[in-house]
């Protein structure tokens, strides 16, 4: 059923949101190496987990650039698209709602995505989201076991690169969900247009690169 698919997309951005935000106040916040670590970790191995469980429905995309390129890549039609990104933002949307009903508005407001230089948090999160989409399409591209894995792995690898500098967000409703519960959504811009670029890049350099059946 096409209801299915945008449910499992809400559930799926749901867990990466609530799981990777439960991971961000477990160690109170990326303060130095280690915890970026473990964020970072957190958040791949979230989504390791929302693609084993709900991935084969709708293809596990759980984030709105992803389902951009998936789109340029006509792996998907307009229609569905469109019905990802609402699953998708309001996954995002439940997800806090997950950490707000646990842990209230203040932890809520430390999952945010935040920068300190809006030159550097843009050009991150560009390049970083390109990588991880450009892994996705050739990784899904044939029937690969080991693509799950390479996806969380490069998602671990580009919050480790990125949390410093963009807070490493590559995903406008992971962003979204924390800013709309905690109301606050200053330099959220960055987070909901520069992934979309990062996603036609990636669109674009994989139609360079094909991977192969």
């Amino acid at each position: 059923m096409v209801i299915n698919k945008y449910l499992a997309e809400l559930l799926g951005t749901m867990i990466l949101v609530a799981v990777g935000s439960l991971g961000i106040l477990a160690v109170g916040g990326a303060g130095g190496a280690a915890e970026v670590v473990a964020i970072a970790f957190a958040f791949g191995l979230a989504l390791y987990a929302g693609i084993t469980a709900v991935g084969h429905v709708s293809g596990g995309h759980y984030n709105p650039a992803v389902t951009l390129a998936a789109l340029i890549d006509r792996r998907i039609g307009l229609s569905d698209a469109i019905g990802y990104w609402v699953a998708q933002f309001a996954g995002g949307v439940v997800g806090s709602a997950v950490i707000l009903a646990a842990a209230g508005k203040g932890a809520v407001a430390m999952t945010n995505t935040t920068y300190t230089d809006l030159g550097t948090a843009v050009v991150v999160e560009i390049l970083l989201t390109a990588v991880f989409i450009w892994v996705i399409l050739a990784a899904t591209k044939g029937t690969s076991k080991n693509a799950p894995l390479a996806i969380a792995l490069t998602l671990v690898m580009a919050h480790l690169a990125g949390i410093p500098h963009s807070g490493a967000s590559l995903n406008p409703a992971r962003s979204f969900g924390p800013a709309a519960l905690s109301g606050t959504f200053g330099g959220l811009g960055v987070y909901l247009y520069a992934p979309f670029i990062g996603a036609v890049v990636a669109a674009l350099l994989y139609r360079l690169f094909p991977a192969k059946e």
